[in-house]
């Protein structure tokens, strides 16, 4: 197993403001310990007090705060001279309330000793590190024994979260692709019916229900609907030539009208510009699967509801059975030699583009390497893709860009078993947060494409500062899957 780098602050903007009032903060609280106690148990107490939220996280503070008071409380109390009888059982009453204190404090927050610059110091007295229960530990820490633990630990809270809110059993694994094959079929019938100028492939199921990446709540499925071009009328041009300069999208350029005027391809009527508009065939799409269908129909006879998404910007059917939920896209594409284009997945200013689609060697890379180590790739990208569908900030990040961080640490770390779940989810994240720092995630197929083009600087600092702040707790498992 490679070892770790350690999580490091991230460079964003607004988060770099706040680590500097933390800090801020910190050197404030540390002058004023020492105007208050010019001691050196003073000056390093309130200095730990001081910074123990940027090491500990606010939960390992508290704590230490805590522990540190009585311990404070009870060095005063044991070293004041008393001046009388009465004062000295009151001194003694007082040093038992500070032990009762210390005995409140019956966990230790669980801190990573890879991710700090210094390793973790014990309280020694007379040469001996304490401990609050025993009163002695050995003179080495096992801190070995202490991460695998942690692993352990961490490993148990990932394989619960994976059996209780990822995994599908195999009946309704079946069960939702059946009934989307019945609604493909239907779509595909009425497509032929109502345009029947309109050259449509045969659609086909994709998508992550077909893939097994897949979470409980909902199964999701992609109706692949492509558009049979004719090769001698239309030209694929690439990202990089056109004015977005971007070889993450193409457009498709009607060619030949000198022979072959406008309106000798059916396809002509949806050119705006000389090109083939993947925004209007979106629009007649949407229309169709909105106002002309009789979904009500559709779904009694199937046993189940369907309601099309009203938002104009999806092709989205939502579908209610009584033993599961499925949400079903459909996807116009064009292929061209080895490309796919889809219609792009956000808004973007210009409607002639289209978006090339690595959903296929996505999914294949996955399952031939973990074919030939019998690896957990996909088990970690289920995972993480849906805790990042519950958070408001990181659902902005799909599942291609996990699975392209995934891709991309598969060419360094070779040990993806079962055993290393956690490890290798917990590294993701922190590759995740590298890629945020810089605003770049390269596509693994082609590293002139970032991934992250089509987020704003604020998104990027919103989904990097909360990242590295749930990565920063004393227990990830807790920041992520609790």
């Amino acid at each position: 197993m490679s070892q770790q780098r350690p999580l490091r602050s991230p460079r964003f903007p607004g988060s770099a403001s706040r680590c500097r009032d933390r800090l801020t903060m910190a050197d404030y609280g540390h002058k004023q310990g020492k105007r208050r106690d010019e001691s050196n148990l003073g000056s390093v107490v309130d200095f730990l007090l001081a910074n123990a939220r940027l090491v500990l996280g606010v939960s390992g503070a508290a704590v230490l705060a805590i522990a540190t008071l009585a311990v404070k409380r009870l060095i005063d109390r044991a070293t004041s001279p008393p001046d009388d009888e009465d004062d000295i059982k009151a001194k003694q009453k007082s040093l038992e309330d500070s032990w009762q204190e210390l005995s409140l404090i019956k966990t230790v927050p669980k801190v990573r000793p890879e991710d700090l610059e210094e390793p973790l110091l014990s309280p020694v007295v007379g040469g001996t590190a304490q401990d609050p229960k025993s009163g002695v530990l050995p003179s080495e820490a096992p801190l070995v024994e202490l991460r695998a633990r942690l692993c352990l630990t961490l490993q148990e809270k990932f394989l619960s979260y994976y059996r209780d809110h990822v995994s599908v059993s195999e009946e309704e694994k079946a069960l939702g692709k059946q009934l989307a094959g019945d609604i493909c079929g239907e779509l595909q019938k009425f497509l032929k019916n109502k345009y029947p100028e309109l050259p449509f492939g045969h659609a086909f199921l994709s998508g992550y229900l077909c893939d097994d990446l897949i979470s409980s709540d909902r199964l999701e499925v992609a109706f692949m609907l492509p558009l049979m071009l004719e090769p001698s009328l239309w030209l694929l041009i690439p990202g990089e030539q056109t004015v977005v300069n971007d070889p993450c999208f193409g457009m498709v350029r009607r060619t030949g009208l000198e022979y072959f005027p406008r309106g000798s391809s059916p396809w002509d009527r949806f050119v705006v510009g000389g090109y083939l508009s993947s925004n209007a065939i979106n629009k007649t799409l949407h229309n169709m699967l909105v106002a002309s269908i009789n979904w009500p129909v559709i779904g009694s006879s199937l046993e189940c509801v369907i309601r099309p998404v009203m938002d104009p910007k999806e092709l989205k059917l939502e579908v209610q059975h009584p033993q599961i939920r499925l949400d079903i896209n459909l996807c116009p594409m064009v292929e061209v030699g080895d490309k796919i284009l889809l219609p792009p997945s956000f808004v973007i200013p210009v409607e002639n583009l289209w978006q090339r689609s690595f959903y296929a060697a996505e999914v294949s890379a996955l399952k031939d390497l973990d074919a030939r180590d019998d690896g957990v790739r996909q088990g970690c990208l289920n995972i993480l893709k849906v805790v990042f569908e519950n958070h408001p900030f990181w659902s902005k990040l799909g599942s291609s860009h996990l699975t392209h961080a995934i891709l991309h640490l598969s060419e360094t770390e070779t040990d993806w078993s079962e055993a290393a779940l956690a490890d290798r989810c917990q590294q993701v994240l922190e590759e995740l947060v590298q890629y945020l720092e810089i605003g770049s995630l390269p596509c693994f197929f082609d590293s002139r494409i970032n991934l992250l083009g089509h987020l704003a600087s604020e998104e990027i600092e919103e989904i990097g500062y909360t990242l590295y702040e749930a990565l920063a707790e004393p227990d990830l498992a807790a920041g992520l899957c609790l």
